[in-house]
């Protein structure tokens, strides 16, 4: 009883999803519809037995080709000035520091100052140094008047030699004739010893009086240079970073008295990357732009042919006229280095993608629409784009798209006008 039960369950409701859900193809079958049409309708898909149409079907999706959004570049002619950004820096600057121990006893020029070379900076108490250079005076006096003393002394031993052996060759003489004894001949050899080491010490006296002359000279020196260093003067023309040391202070050799900068002419410096090093030369022209709009026009003075450590950058430098020291240390600039012009494209940067191997570039579409990756150098970034090195002179390039295709992959274009 309950499998009739069930049965008449199932048939119930397959009456019903027929009466509900296909009440179309009812209504066909009693038009008189034929059988093929009714498969139709209930499959609505290819007709019963109908391989072609299957494979059909599967050839259509096979044969589903990528659209990219593309446009067509061509090459221009650029000025590649080569584009640092840098800063401002002193073209000298300096410590000035003591040599020697002294207080200081003149009132302090205030950071800011305009100073000239020469001008003192820091006076330091004289103390007993003139007192000191004095003696050395004294003394190198001295040492010179023993000059004639020692010079007749070494004098009077020559003339005594020579005297000495004029006796003994007379004693030798009258001795081999037999008119003098050996005790002579032995006496005026002896003379002549006397009178040889009679002249040793004179010359070593003479030296010694000579010795003395430099060392008294030397002390001489030694003290003027120790009343030179009392002043501490600007070694060029600059302006004063800081105070100089206050009246009063006590300077130890080392000690700070004051800090110079030298701004004219002002110094721009940059860090150029290793792909562009070879394009900048010393002497070219460069254009420096500051913040505040003003530019100016200097020379390209240094180019590092040493690599920072850490940002594997060379430092540039470049000279230019600040005669009215309108320009201070430390301002921000963006520098740009004249440089032989270019042929490159103005690329949007979404454009920009990476092949399997890593390399930057952008793919483009040849004349067969198939996808070529081409490796782009960039020599410049604007607001309008990217300019780059390593295309044809004219490209269709895929600015949509790139990221979904592989070289050799058929696309299907569409076109983007390009906004100037």
């Amino acid at each position: 009883m309950r499998i009739v039960s069930l049965i008449t369950a199932i048939a119930v409701v397959s009456i019903l999803y027929i009466l509900v859900f296909e009440r179309d193809v009812l209504n066909g079958f009693s038009d008189g519809k034929d059988i093929q049409e009714l498969a139709n309708d209930l499959g609505d898909g290819p007709e019963l037995n109908s391989e072609e149409n299957v494979v059909n079907s599967k050839t259509e999706k096979d044969k589903k080709i990528i659209s990219v959004v593309v446009i067509e570049s061509s090459a221009k002619t650029i000025d590649s000035a080569v584009t640092l950004r840098g800063e401002t820096a002193a073209a000298r600057s300096v410590e000035v520091r003591s040599e020697t121990s002294g207080q200081v006893i003149n009132e302090p020029l205030r950071k800011g100052a305009t100073i000239s070379q020469g001008q003192v900076l820091c006076s330091l108490d004289p103390g007993t140094r003139q007192a000191t250079l004095a003696d050395a005076v004294a003394g190198l006096a001295e040492a010179r008047a023993r000059v004639p003393e020692t010079q007749a002394k070494l004098d009077e031993a020559k003339a005594r030699l020579t005297e000495a052996k004029i006796n003994f060759n007379a004693a030798n003489k009258l001795s081999e004739g037999g008119y003098a004894s050996e005790t002579r001949v032995a006496s005026a050899k002896a003379a002549v010893r006397a009178a040889e080491a009679s002249i040793a010490s004179a010359t070593a006296g003479f030296d010694s009086t000579r010795s003395n002359i430099q060392s008294a000279e030397a002390s001489v020196a030694i003290a003027k240079k120790e009343i030179e260093r009392i002043s501490l003067t600007a070694p060029f023309n600059g302006i004063l970073e800081t105070d100089t040391a206050e009246l009063g202070t006590l300077l130890q050799p080392g000690a700070l008295c004051a800090k110079i900068i030298q701004l004219n002419p002002i110094k721009f410096v940059g860090f150029v990357p290793e792909t562009e090093l070879n394009r900048i030369i010393k002497g070219s022209t460069a254009t420096a732009k500051l913040l505040n709009g003003k530019e100016i026009q200097g020379e390209v003075t240094f180019v590092s042919r040493s690599a920072d450590q850490t940002t594997r950058t060379f430092r540039v430098e470049i000279e230019a006229d600040n005669a009215d020291l309108s320009i201070s240390k430390g301002q921000t600039s963006e520098i740009l280095i004249a440089s032989d012009g270019t042929q490159a494209h103005l690329l949007p940067q979404s454009a920009l993608t990476l092949n399997d191997n890593g390399a930057l570039g952008v793919r483009t579409v040849d004349d067969n629409s198939k996808v070529l990756f081409f490796a782009t150098d960039i020599i410049r970034d604007t607001m309008k784009g990217v300019w780059l090195k390593g295309l044809p002179d004219k490209a269709t390039v895929i600015v949509l798209g790139q990221e979904y295709v592989t070289d050799g992959v058929e696309v299907q274009q569409i076109f983007q006008e390009v906004k100037n």
